[in-house]
């Protein structure tokens, strides 16, 4: 009988992705050339995946700048396909954010990072596979791994969650924010009381939030 042998494959492999997304500029965006703007890229929840773009504007930064059209970022909020999970596209939105980045008047050092629900384990777990990107993250009722926090430690982190939440249980956010602190990480919770699973209409609505993200550039806590 042959003993098992030892081999080691290496090959490079090209991935082919796609994302449908909305953009919205902020008003002034072409008045000044020289002028470089803080983006936010946005991610939806489970029910707006597919390839109907107006979903995206059900939840969240797409609904707020459909009506306020002085909101102060670039936002970039893609659609997730219909049976995939944000998850298993990180490769796919840190590809869309070199293209955004490459094509469009951004400040690379004020990229912010928020998601709701499937989107909020989506922030979680993007930041985590790519920390060097983002000053700062806002991931609205998600789910992640509290084992890899310590990758986010140098990343300002202010989590959102519902006490009555009963599809994501609040203490997915609490195990992150911990796991943060514990590491030295400068995270913070925010749990609404009364809220179930919704708890990013309010958080959206809140213009803390927005305020909370222009006081950080990256590489500064």
């Amino acid at each position: 009988m042959m003993d098992q042998r030892k081999y080691t494959f290496k090959a490079q492999i090209t991935k082919t992705v796609r994302l449908n997304y909305l953009l919205f500029l902020p008003k002034g965006y072409n008045t000044n050339p020289e002028q470089k703007w803080p983006l936010i890229l946005f991610l939806h929840g489970k029910g707006e995946r597919g390839d109907d773009l107006e979903l995206v504007k059900k939840h969240g930064i797409p609904k707020i700048v459909e009506q306020r059209k002085n909101f102060p970022f670039v936002v970039v909020s893609p659609q997730c396909p219909e049976f995939s999970w944000w998850t298993v596209e990180l490769d796919a939105l840190n590809a869309l954010l070199d293209e955004i980045v490459a094509r469009y008047e951004v400040d690379t050092d004020r990229l912010y990072l928020t998601g709701l629900s499937m989107g909020g384990s989506g922030t979680w777990r993007l930041a985590i596979a790519y920390p060097e990107r983002f000053a700062a993250i806002a991931p609205i009722c998600g789910r992640g791994d509290p084992e890899s926090a310590y990758v986010l430690k140098d990343i300002p982190v202010w989590a959102f969650h519902g006490a009555k939440d009963a599809v994501v249980l609040p203490e997915e956010s609490e195990m992150m924010v911990n796991a943060l602190k514990d590491c030295g990480g400068d995270a913070r919770l925010t749990v609404y009381p009364e809220a179930g699973h919704d708890s990013w209409t309010q958080t959206y609505d809140n213009p803390e939030l927005y305020e909370w993200f222009l006081k950080h550039t990256r590489g500064e806590k």
